[in-house]
């Protein structure tokens, strides 16, 4: 996954100057191209929103998924990004990464990232 410059800077500053960030909910988007460093190539349509994740302690530099994130009544389209964001509506874009295989979904269908299939790495 790639992080954004928001991120990187939010990061930085509590690690060189010891600024306070809070992360709080997660929230994971779904993306029908790479949404590179702004959010982009979001789903749209259906009952489509965004879901909060939950995650595991990081080890070995990486956070695991911890819960089943479910997206029900799916637009029909190609899922094969996926993104993480501050809140469950604009806010601001933290990462973003490609799924191992794109997914086409139909109209109502519903989309699942199983516990433990997202992984965020820092490297």
């Amino acid at each position: 996954m790639s992080i954004s410059d928001y991120l990187e800077n939010k990061i930085l500053d509590k690690v060189l100057r010891g600024d306070d960030f809070t992360g709080g909910t997660t929230w994971v988007s779904l993306h029908d191209a790479d949404p590179g460093e702004d959010g982009s190539n979001e789903i749209s349509g259906g009952s489509y929103a965004r879901q909060s994740g939950t995650f595991s302690a990081a080890t070995g530099g990486t956070g695991t998924s911890a819960n089943n994130i479910v997206y029900s009544d799916m637009p029909s389209g190609t899922v094969s990004h996926v993104g993480l964001w501050d809140t469950d509506s604009g806010g601001n874009f933290w990462w973003g990464g490609s799924l191992v295989a794109s997914k086409n979904t139909n109209e109502g269908d519903t989309f699942q990232i199983n516990s433990g299939d997202l992984d965020v790495a820092l490297d």
